[in-house]
């Protein structure tokens, strides 16, 4: 029989999707400032493998000469960036659903497995409860960027008012090249993310705007967790709620 398995919280749903317009807008107003400086390029000797960015690129996106109008956008959402990070840390953590999220030492052992079975080198998926090991690293790693964006753009903002945050971060060139090395591990974070939605399926993506997610009977996708350990002691063996019977034929 089908089950429903409760999956995601209406405020992580909130935050997750909020965020996303956010961070966008943030990464889009960030490139139209980028634009008026960019230094950053990958170069053996005298030739130039990678420029961040090539002039075709902002020709093509429209960029150049828009300096203002990014630095008005970036300031404005910033700030709609740090309220929702800061309403869904607290959020985790009265919730208890940080307990989902932070890696655990099976985490890394578990990324790896889940790697080979992404990559198809492994036959089946290591089991998980909620998020598997990648997805815990990938999540708190995600976390702890938008903290160092953060840092790293007021360091940048206010170089003389926040001097000693400049300072701790290695001058300002350093913080502006960690502000966007930052940026470009959203941008890869996001591909990869959309990437695994997509493998995943039209189920795992409805359950991120429903909240559950109906699992088909013995799915090789989502293996059950045995039963709750030292490490979980409260975790369910799957937070189900009722089983789904078959719709029964009209006579």
């Amino acid at each position: 029989m089908k089950r429903i398995v409760h999956k995601h919280p209406l405020a992580i749903r909130w935050f997750h999707w909020i965020n996303f317009p956010v961070l966008f807008v943030m990464i889009w107003s960030g490139l139209l400032i980028y634009w008026a400086y960019d230094p950053y390029k990958i170069q053996i000797g005298d030739y130039t493998l990678i420029s961040f960015f090539p002039d075709g690129f902002y020709k093509a996106l429209n960029v150049p000469r828009r300096l203002a109008e990014g630095m008005a956008w970036h300031w404005v959402f910033m700030w709609l960036f740090i309220l929702n990070g800061i309403l869904y840390v607290g959020y985790t953590f009265i919730s208890g659903e940080w307990r989902h999220l932070i890696p655990d030492r099976h985490s890394f052992r578990e990324a790896i497995q889940v790697t080979l079975y992404d990559l198809g080198l492994r036959k089946s998926q290591p089991p998980f409860i909620k998020y598997n090991g990648a997805q815990k690293i990938a999540y708190s790693a995600i976390l702890l960027m938008g903290i160092g964006s953060v840092l790293t753009g007021y360091a940048i903002y206010k170089p003389v008012q926040f001097s000693w945050l400049t300072t701790l971060l290695g001058g300002y060139e350093a913080a502006r090249l960690e502000h966007f090395v930052l940026t470009l591990g959203f941008v890869l974070f996001f591909f990869v993310h959309i990437v695994q939605v997509i493998r995943a399926g039209w189920q795992n993506f409805q359950s991120m705007i429903t909240g559950f997610e109906v699992i088909q009977p013995n799915d090789p996708d989502r293996p059950l967790k045995g039963k709750p350990t030292e490490d979980h002691p409260t975790d369910p063996v799957e937070p189900i709620d009722k089983p789904v019977s078959p719709t029964p034929a009209l006579s």
